[in-house]
């Protein structure tokens, strides 16, 4: 539902941004009329239009959902069933989600129109990103892609992740385009081996380091996952580098042609800048060291993705960290229009023709969930809501479960910041902790370990109701900021960062932790180097992908606490009771 428009050209890209957001009511309106004609007569919406197919009739008969509610209809269809039960057109193929919310991927239908709509989406955010950045396209870029195995229905529809689907859906010219403006060729983006495409686009985009740009992953985590693999590999990469000849053990014919190809012959004198730039003392600005012209980093870092912020920013060495959009398997919402702001300030604005957009208020303060249900153009500065979309591929008023807080406008379409998620990740008594909240307190344990020069990699936590009175536990993954120095930890500093924790808490945890004693002292058990990682391949031998997993922030399930706990080197708990105040509880801080 966009107007023609030319996607190579900047400024017709950037006037279709500025007349869709001015036009969101009227967009809003005829997309949701538009979704409704098209499929009144599907046994889904059926059963509650009753052939009245109109706005209001929609809003009032037809229920608000989460998964779970259309489950049974999903697996109709991956059995067998004919697409119409949900969607007029056809199914081509299901959207397959991280899988780390719920410990299971969830299948999204997706059809040929949906998906070609989304391909309309990276143009419009990169034609954002050079108007606000300048050389953002004179040179190559180094995007960290990775794809997964596809999969199959019982009927035989594809099951794959959104960044699959769309890699593997390009004509062979956009392929051609592809290989001219990225560092790493397609075939070596595509590759089905996660460890041969990591290491061929790395060789890739090392060779041609004096031409890259612009460097970025689908999400700060994997970018940093990237930079571990790096540390593992950089005498390897050096040394293919300075024989002109790639390790064995890149099998794959495609990459290793293709990136053959690249290397070229023997070079010396690039191995050796790399070599010293590797092989310094800290790795602090070492992305700036190896790619001296890149203009900036693109990643998602916001939500769950914040922690990593800082991380990012001390390999960074003061590159800006670039949020270019907000989607999920689901769809697509919004598109960033400060690329150059804050990782803390990103907020995105909301491309109203992508969806319909319905939106659920939460009430943050006193954790008592949905209150009420508002159109896109009605939601209101500072207030916090969870998105409901209904699109062109067979969902209806679906909970998509992120928490956003609407920040502005730009023109008529609203603006949000991601929050985290509408999930409470621990509880013993009467305690909810959200993800938002436990992602606050974890920044202010962070500058604790930033005293000590130790930085926090990656975390998750666990609620311990074994024994009474139950307790938090924190994973914690931790490295020093200097490589040649050993990881040591001081009990008083951990000890220290546990009770920073609980004093970041809400009031109702640290009354059931200090008056009522119902919950036992915080626990924070550090895990060895790459433990997360095996958590990673837990999840992805499940059915998610590198480029779009997300470390859980709580884990439930036996086989991932096993994982966690087999790497455990040091426990620490908190040995002082946090403060509350009985006014907190009725102010409801």
């Amino acid at each position: 539902m966009f107007q023609k428009f030319d996607p190579t050209n900047q400024e017709a890209c950037l006037a279709v941004l500025e007349d869709v957001t001015a036009d969101a009511k009227q967009i809003q309106e005829s997309v949701l009329e538009n979704i409704i004609s098209r499929n009144a007569q599907t046994e889904y919406l059926g059963r509650f239009l009753n052939r009245e197919i109109d706005k209001k009739s929609f809003k009032k008969n037809v229920p608000v959902i989460a998964y779970e509610d259309l489950r049974p209809y999903i697996d109709r269809i991956a059995n067998g069933e004919p697409s119409d039960i949900i969607c007029a057109q056809p199914i081509t193929e299901f959207m397959s989600s991280s899988g780390t919310s719920g410990g299971v991927p969830k299948l999204i239908p997706m059809t040929a129109e949906d998906l070609d709509r989304r391909k309309y989406f990276g143009p419009l955010s990169s034609a954002v990103l050079g108007k606000h950045i300048e050389g953002h396209k004179q040179g190559k870029g180094l995007q960290f892609y990775f794809i997964n195995r596809e999969s199959e229905t019982a009927s035989g529809l594809i099951v794959r992740t959104m960044l699959t689907s769309v890699l593997k859906s390009v004509s062979a010219e956009h392929m051609k385009f592809w290989d001219r403006v990225n560092a790493s060729p397609y075939v070596v983006t595509v590759c089905e081996d996660t460890k041969q495409s990591m290491y061929c686009q790395l060789l890739c985009g090392l060779v041609q380091r004096d031409h890259i740009v612009r460097l970025g992953a689908p999400f700060a985590s994997s970018f940093l996952k990237v930079i571990k693999f790096l540390e593992d590999h950089w005498q390897e990469l050096c040394s293919n580098i300075r024989t002109g000849h790639i390790s064995e053990w890149i099998t794959d014919i495609k990459c290793r042609t293709s990136t053959s190809n690249i290397l070229g012959g023997p070079n010396l004198e690039l191995a050796d800048l790399i070599e010293r730039e590797c092989g310094k003392t800290s790795w602090e600005a070492i992305v700036r060291g190896l790619w001296p012209r890149a203009k900036c980093i693109e990643a998602i870092v916001t939500g769950s993705m914040a922690q990593y912020v800082p991380l990012l920013e001390f390999y960074g060495g003061g590159l800006p960290l670039v949020a270019t959009f907000y989607g999920s398997s689901e769809c697509f919402f919004g598109i960033n229009f400060d690329p150059l702001c804050k990782p803390s300030d990103v907020s995105y604005t909301i491309i109203p023709n992508s969806a319909y957009f319905e939106f659920l208020e939460v009430d943050k303060t006193q954790k008592e969930g949905v209150v009420e249900v508002v159109d896109l153009v009605d939601v209101k500065i500072g207030h916090y809501y969870e998105p409901v979309v209904t699109t062109f591929a067979g969902l209806y008023r679906y909970r998509v479960g992120d928490v956003l807080r609407a920040t502005g406008f730009h023109n008529n379409a609203p603006q949000f910041q991601v929050v985290g998620r509408q999930k409470v990740v621990l509880s013993i008594d009467m305690d909810k902790t959200y993800e938002e909240d436990l992602l606050k307190a974890m920044t202010q344990a962070k500058h604790k370990l930033e005293q000590h020069k130790l930085m926090l990699t990656d975390f998750t936590s666990y609620a311990e109701t074994s024994s009474f009175p139950g307790h938090y536990v924190l994973y914690w993954e931790l490295k020093t900021k200097l490589n040649d120095r050993k990881l040591e930890l001081d009990p008083v500093v951990m000890e220290e960062c546990c009770f920073i924790v609980e004093e970041s808490l809400d009031a109702v945890y640290r009354k059931c932790r200090t008056n009522d004693k119902n919950i036992g002292p915080l626990e924070i058990k550090v895990v060895k180097q790459g433990t997360f990682d095996e958590l990673m391949n837990l999840f992805v031998s499940r059915g998610s992908s590198v480029s779009q997993y997300k470390t859980p922030r709580s884990v439930v399930f036996e086989d991932a606490l096993k994982v966690l706990d087999s790497g455990v080197l040091s426990e620490f708990f908190s040995s002082k009771t946090p403060s509350w105040e009985l006014h907190e509880l009725h102010s409801g801080q």
